[in-house]
């Protein structure tokens, strides 16, 4: 089920905004390491005494994951000229709007004073909606990657 056109994949190859996704999408994935490490060691009370990191680590999660909804928002612009929700990328965007709502809501439960337990399984079912929604980008990149060779050996690119 591939998305790009010949024309397209050359696009997105010469994009600056692949090689940003490229940069970005590691060092997410890293935040959410740590953040989700946070939580855990404070949810069974090891090492982490305060409440105030999990919040800390899931505010950087939530700003990491909005800076590549928004440099995938360019990309996407430039390469389907939709800004989001492209025929391309719908159930990545999907998925990505669903997780960024989870992440959000975080704070919003915070704001109207919700219970640590609570505000930790909600940190914890953000950050299950971003493993998700990353796996299902995975997927799509692996079967591109694959449609890009079999491009290549036939000649169409």
């Amino acid at each position: 089920m591939p998305r790009y056109t010949p024309e397209q994949l050359a696009k997105r190859n010469a994009s600056i905004w692949t090689d940003i996704q490229i940069i970005l999408a590691p060092i997410q994935f890293l935040v959410f390491i740590v953040g989700v490490s946070i939580t855990a060691l404070y949810a069974n009370s090891l090492f982490i005494s305060s409440f105030y990191w999990v919040s800390v680590a899931i505010l950087f999660k939530t700003l990491f994951f909005a800076l590549l909804f928004i440099t995938g928002m360019f990309f996407e612009k430039e390469i389907f000229n939709k800004w989001v929700y492209s025929k391309e990328f719908l159930w990545e965007d999907i998925g990505s709007t669903i997780a960024a709502g989870f992440h959000l809501l975080y704070f919003v439960l915070a704001y109207l004073g919700y219970p640590e337990d609570v505000l930790i399984w909600e940190a914890f079912l953000a950050y299950l909606t971003y493993v998700l929604n990353a796996l299902q980008y995975l997927v799509r990149i692996i079967l591109e990657k694959l449609n890009e060779r079999k491009l290549r050996l036939e000649g169409n690119i």
